[in-house]
C-alpha cells in the first residue's frame, strides 16, 4: 500500500509539472566529456529540471556499477566502444533510469611494430587470397571473387595446393578459422557460411549471420570463434551453434576503427589486416584496444606483378601464425610470394 501510494504520489507529482508522466523525461546526465578513455576519472551529475528531491544515485555500464567518488566516475570497463551510461536514482521511494551514450577508448596510444623476412616462398598468383592459417604443419588457404573463390590445403614451402574445393560461381570466399579438425569459412554478403572438416574439406553444415553486417575474417582462441564484418565490431561466435555470443569493438585512444579484416588470435592478441593498407593492428581480444599497429611498407615492393594482377585490389591480405617456428606468415591478394616474417617494436 506504501509503495502504491508513493508511485501515486510522484504521478501525481509530475502530472502537475506539465503533464509529463515520465519523471525520466526531466532529468539528464551531465558529463565533463562524452568523449572518455578506459580508466578516466570524468566529472558527472544528474541535471535536474524539477528540482525535486532525488537520492540513492548510482551510474551503471555493461552491467557494472561504476565507482563515484567526489562526483567524479572512474571508467573501469573491460570492453571499448560505444556505451550507454545509465543512471538510478530514487525520487519518493520510486528508482527511476535515465541513459547517456558516450564513447569509450583505449588507455594509450598503439605502439608502432615493424618487421623483418625470415623467408620467401612462392604463392598461387591465381590466388585471391581472403583466409590464411596453419593447422598441424599444413596452410589453409580460402579465395575470394565470384567465379574463383575456393578453399585449399596448400605446401607452403612449394606453394603446391594439396587439396582444393571450389565454390559456386555466385559465391564470395571470405576469411577462415580451424578449430578442433574443423575448418569455418565465411562469404561477403551471401550472409552464411560454411563448415568443413579439416582433413578432407567435406562440407559439414552451412551456417547464417545474426546481427553482423557481412563477412570478413575469423579466428578463434580455442573456445570461441571472432569474426570481422566490415564495422567496429569483432563478434563472437559459438563454435558449435555458430551464434553471435557477444562483440567486442576495435578502438584507439582516439577513435572508434572500423577496418579489420583477415584475423589470426596468438596469445590473448588478435592480428588483423587494415583493410586495403600496408599495415596491421594488434587488438587485445577481451577489450577491443589497439595495442599496436604494424607498418608493413615496402613488402608490396618485393612482389612481381603477374596477369592477375590489380593496382586497386592487389592488396595485404592473410596472416597465419606457426606456433612450432613462432613466425607469422603473411601474403596478399594475387601476390606470388608468401612471406615468412618476424614482428618486433620499432626502434
Amino acid at each position: 500500500m506504501f509503495k502504491l501510494a508513493s508511485f501515486l504520489g510522484l504521478l501525481l507529482f509530475f502530472l502537475g509539472c506539465g503533464g509529463n508522466t515520465d519523471p525520466a523525461k526531466h532529468f539528464s546526465i551531465q558529463l565533463e566529456n562524452k568523449t572518455l578513455q578506459q580508466n578516466q576519472k570524468v566529472g558527472v551529475s544528474i541535471k535536474n529540471q524539477k528540482e525535486v528531491e532525488i537520492s540513492n544515485i548510482r551510474y551503471f555500464m555493461d552491467g557494472k556499477e561504476l565507482p563515484l567518488e567526489n562526483g567524479q566516475l572512474t571508467m573501469d570497463i573491460t570492453h571499448l566502444g560505444n556505451k550507454i551510461l545509465t543512471a538510478k536514482f530514487d525520487i519518493e521511494g520510486e528508482t527511476v533510469e535515465i541513459e547517456e551514450k558516450i564513447k569509450l577508448l583505449a588507455a594509450s596510444a598503439p605502439e608502432v611494430y615493424t618487421y623483418e623476412i625470415v623467408n620467401t616462398y612462392p604463392h598461387d598468383t591465381k590466388a585471391y587470397t581472403q583466409g590464411l592459417e596453419f593447422h598441424n604443419g599444413t596452410l589453409y588457404e580460402s579465395t575470394g571473387k565470384r567465379g574463383s573463390s575456393t578453399v585449399r590445403r596448400v605446401n607452403f614451402e612449394t606453394g603446391e595446393v594439396l587439396q582444393q574445393i571450389e565454390m559456386d560461381n555466385t559465391i564470395f570466399g571470405e576469411g577462415i578459422t580451424l578449430m578442433k579438425d574443423k575448418l569455418y569459412q565465411l562469404t561477403w554478403q551471401s550472409g552464411m557460411g560454411y563448415v568443413y572438416n579439416a582433413s578432407n574439406l567435406e562440407k559439414i553444415k552451412n551456417f547464417s549471420y545474426g546481427k553482423s553486417r557481412e563477412g570478413w575474417g575469423l579466428c578463434n582462441d580455442g573456445k570461441k570463434i571472432f569474426k570481422s564484418d566490415g564495422t567496429e565490431k569483432i563478434w563472437f561466435l559459438d563454435p558449435e551453434t555458430l551464434e553471435e555470443t557477444g562483440h567486442i569493438e576495435t578502438v584507439t585512444n582516439k577513435s572508434i576503427f572500423n577496418m579489420a579484416n583477415e584475423l589470426e588470435y596468438v596469445d590473448g592478441k588478435i592480428y588483423a589486416n587494415v583493410y586495403q593498407k600496408e599495415s596491421m593492428m594488434i587488438i587485445d581480444a577481451t577489450s577491443g584496444a589497439i595495442e599496436g599497429v604494424v607498418n608493413f611498407g615496402g613488402l608490396k615492393n618485393k612482389v612481381s606483378k603477374g596477369a592477375e594482377w590489380d593496382d586497386t585490389n592487389s592488396v595485404l591480405n592473410g596472416v597465419a601464425y606457426h606456433p612450432e617456428r613462432k613466425t607469422f606468415f603473411v601474403t596478399g591478394k594475387n601476390w606470388d610470394k608468401l612471406f615468412e616474417v618476424t614482428i618486433r617494436k620499432k626502434d
